[in-house]
């Protein structure tokens, strides 16, 4: 598995990025009321912070199916990679926009907590994409 990924750092890295995704995806889907509390939000927006969850449920799917199940790993997977960094980004570009400009739903249990995920995120993704161009772009 090691030489799929050109090496245990960019492994680890992959890892790294979809444990994130994994713990948002769980408290989004399955712990969807605690983490609605921790941000104060009404629980009518609960089908909108599953909403939110779904995507990574996806991703964790696609990633676990690239690591474990795909004959090439990561192989020709230039797309799925590429759509996690956009993706990524855009969480860090909205979530800047939110916090620091809109700031449209502020209230005393705000934080900077989409910003700085997204951030690690977006790079996480950039440095994957970038370590593994030889074998994703072929």
């Amino acid at each position: 598995m090691v030489e799929k990924f050109n090496g245990i750092f960019y492994l680890l890295i992959f890892i790294v990025h979809f444990i994130v995704y994994a713990v948002y995806a769980f408290r989004t889907v399955v712990g969807t009321k605690s983490f609605m509390d921790q941000y104060g939000m009404d629980y009518s927006s609960a089908a909108m912070v599953r909403f939110f969850g779904a995507p990574f449920v996806g991703s964790i799917l696609m990633a676990l199916y690239i690591m474990f199940v795909r004959d090439g790993g990561v192989n020709g997977t230039w797309s799925f990679f590429n759509l996690i960094f956009v993706q990524n980004l855009m969480y860090f570009i909205i979530g800047f926009y939110t916090i620091n400009i809109n700031k449209l739903g502020h209230n005393e249990k705000t934080t900077n907590e989409g910003v700085i995920a997204a951030g690690v995120l977006t790079i996480l993704s950039a440095v994957l994409t970038y370590g593994l161009s030889d074998k994703i772009y072929i």
